[in-house]
């Protein structure tokens, strides 16, 4: 990825002029921040990148970035983008979407993306609450929420996000949190030169409609954090005295290594073409309360959809030659209404 006659850039190289206008102490900062951080490392010149977003809070993430961007209509990111990376392959696209506008309006948008393994790095902002409207349940609200929508609690069962991008057998899944900085970093790098999709779910802290989402994780990390290593047993706490083991019933449970010993463990395969024992993962912790699964979940190889597109086209213009749009409007699949 890295075009080495660009010369070294800085993060305030891709920072706009643009004021940010988010709430004070919104988590949203610490993502641009985090975003802007790690473009230089890219090595790619700013007109080679792009950031497209849909609406909400999360979405007026392009006017902050010195790149080009697109602000396109609730939910269809993915689609816009998915247009952009397949004619323009050389672009580095970026997605920027939240748990509303992707998961809800945008869901079939997203899912697909992922699904034909679209050149694009989704970065969606979990905060579980619609900020933009102001604190309406959201498709990752836990069941029970009392919003402005729901005055009596949300009957909704939540989606998970990466359990979704699993589902779709996206080629690499990823959670970070906005406050952890080196965290986040590493993965959005790594993401940006995955070929394919990428997705990160992002947990972030909307401190107006629903402050303290993520405080289990965030006070206590050593004991609610499980931080996924390649290659490594899954194991967590201050001494690494628990983990997290596969069962004969082909479930997850955290245990006492003391009990089972490091033996047991289950070694975290981040490479492993079947998305089954990630998506197991994914499934550990139904909301962010207790320990929870952070990290890389999978990462494999499969063809990008705008490099096979494009070789269908060139294969067709070598075997027939240009097409021609008039002939094709006036062929035999059309018909006169009298």
């Amino acid at each position: 990825m890295t075009d080495t006659a660009t010369p070294k850039l800085t993060r305030k190289d891709f920072t706009s002029d643009q004021e940010v206008r988010w709430c004070p102490g919104c988590g949203d900062y610490a993502i641009l921040a985090n975003v802007q951080g790690v473009m230089p490392d890219l090595g790619l010149p700013r007109e080679r990148i792009v950031f497209v977003s849909g609406i909400g809070c999360s979405s007026r993430f392009p006017y902050y970035m010195n790149t080009y961007g697109f602000h396109s209509i609730h939910g269809r990111a993915p689609a816009v983008a998915t247009g952009i990376s397949a004619t323009r392959p050389d672009l580095k696209v970026f997605v920027i979407t939240g748990d509303g506008d992707g998961l809800s309006i945008g869901g079939n948008h997203l899912i697909h993306a992922m699904r034909r393994n679209a050149n694009l790095t989704i970065i969606l902002f979990n905060n579980q609450i619609y900020g933009l409207t102001k604190g309406q349940y959201s498709p990752t609200s836990e069941i029970g929420k009392v919003t402005k929508s729901t005055p009596f609690g949300s009957l909704d069962h939540p989606f998970n996000p990466v359990s979704i991008a699993l589902g779709a057998e996206c080629t690499f899944v990823a959670r970070s949190m906005d406050t952890e900085r080196d965290h986040l970093a590493g993965l959005v790098e790594r993401a940006a030169r995955h070929r394919g999709t990428s997705f990160i779910e992002v947990y972030q802290n909307c401190n107006i409609f629903n402050d303290g989402a993520f405080e289990a994780l965030k006070s206590r990390p050593e004991a609610n954090q499980i931080r996924l290593e390649h290659g490594r047993p899954i194991r967590f706490g201050a001494s690494g005295e628990r983990g997290v083991v596969l069962l004969t019933d082909a479930t997850l449970a955290v245990v006492d290594v003391a009990d089972v010993g490091e033996d047991a463990l289950l070694v975290h395969d981040a490479h492993r073409e079947d998305p089954a024992l990630a998506f197991l993962l994914s499934r550990l912790a139904s909301t962010p309360t207790g320990p929870t699964p952070m990290g890389l979940f999978r990462q494999v190889e499969r063809p990008v959809y705008g490099e096979q597109m494009q070789r269908q086209i060139d294969a067709a213009v070598a075997a027939r030659g240009p097409g021609d749009l008039s002939a094709v409007l006036a062929g035999s699949d059309t018909w006169t209404v009298a």
